[in-house]
């Protein structure tokens, strides 16, 4: 079985290794594949694996022996659904495999906005405390959790596991979400979206990405918030309006923000969020732990060798 991965560099840039999905077939890594080169490098798969490159109806229309498509990752709007339907062509997708790391960089992007520990870390190697006249000084403010309202949009793995660690910090939780009678937690209050906005200290999202939320985070909603508030964004950079949310932090209608993801990744450097004040980015590393990279390479191998067995899992389309 010839199996090609369009994209392997992310999932495996040389700390893993791709034995297991060797023994599956015939494999052939890419470790980045540009639109124009799709169709020539996956012309004769029967398994196409992908995680951020674009497979459209076009494209897939155009693979004439393909019978299988993994995406590497949770999310698969990559993955033109209903074409590959058509063709009676699986895709499966990894999911829950980065739930704890997600979670984990969510606090520390809340703790580096909250104490800026990485300013004030470069303030003492520059010298700063040994020319001070004190035994202590800050830079910026420096907040408490313990107390606050932590708001999460979206509560499902992900979110879930940050309320958790921030009622460890002492923090009240809401939470917005569409199945609150499926996914009740003990302390969790659920509201609807503009309550949280309004009343949240910090707002975590964790949702999907969808035609009904892109860019839902945009002006109107931002001058809901408390102007101490705090925006995190781990889960997908379109859900934010970028030009709203950047004058919101230029303006001081909000107090900052801290994001994992953009609308274009990577970004152009015309992003007005770049620039913007008090504007935490990192460039989308939330689910790259090695172990969370682990489980998702035995998660991959793990469906291929089901759809081989004739007993499919974690399809995310149906025909």
């Amino acid at each position: 079985m010839r199996i090609v991965v369009l994209d392997a560099y992310t999932l495996n840039p040389g700390d893993l290794n791709w034995d297991a999905l060797q023994a599956l077939g015939n494999v052939k890594l890419y470790d980045r594949t540009p639109p124009n080169e799709i169709v020539s490098r996956a012309k004769d798969a029967d398994i196409v694996l992908t995680n951020k490159v674009v497979l459209n109806a076009d494209t897939i229309a155009q693979l004439d022996q393909l019978r299988y498509i993994g995406v590497m990752a949770t999310g698969f709007n990559v993955v033109d659904l209903q074409a590959a339907a058509e063709r009676k062509i699986p895709v499966t997708n990894v999911p829950a495999y980065s739930t704890a790391s997600v979670a984990q960089i969510t606090m520390a992007l809340i703790l580096e906005l909250c104490h800026h520990v990485g300013d004030h870390s470069a303030s003492v190697h520059n010298g700063d405390w040994a020319a001070s006249a004190d035994f202590a000084y800050w830079k910026s403010p420096l907040i408490e959790l313990y107390g606050k309202v932590m708001g999460i949009v979206g509560f499902g793995n992900i979110g879930q596991a940050v309320a958790k660690l921030a009622m460890a910090f002492g923090m009240k939780v809401i939470a917005h979400h569409k199945h609150p009678e499926r996914d009740r937690m003990e302390n969790v209050n659920f509201v609807d979206v503009a309550t949280l906005f309004q009343e949240a200290d910090i707002i975590s999202l964790h949702c999907p990405l969808n035609d009904a939320n892109k860019g839902f985070v945009n002006e109107a909603r931002l001058k809901t918030m408390k102007p101490t508030a705090f925006l995190v964004n781990t889960s997908r950079g379109p859900l934010l309006n970028e030009a709203d949310v950047a004058k919101a932090l230029n303006d001081g209608i909000i107090a900052g923000a801290a994001l994992d993801v953009l609308s274009q990744e990577p970004p152009s450097s015309l992003n007005p969020l770049l620039g913007a004040k008090n504007c935490i980015i990192t460039p989308h590393i939330a689910w790259a732990t090695k172990e969370a990279r682990t489980r998702l390479m035995n998660t991959l191998v793990a469906n291929i060798q089901a759809f081989q067995a004739g007993d499919m899992q974690n399809v995310v389309n149906k025909f």
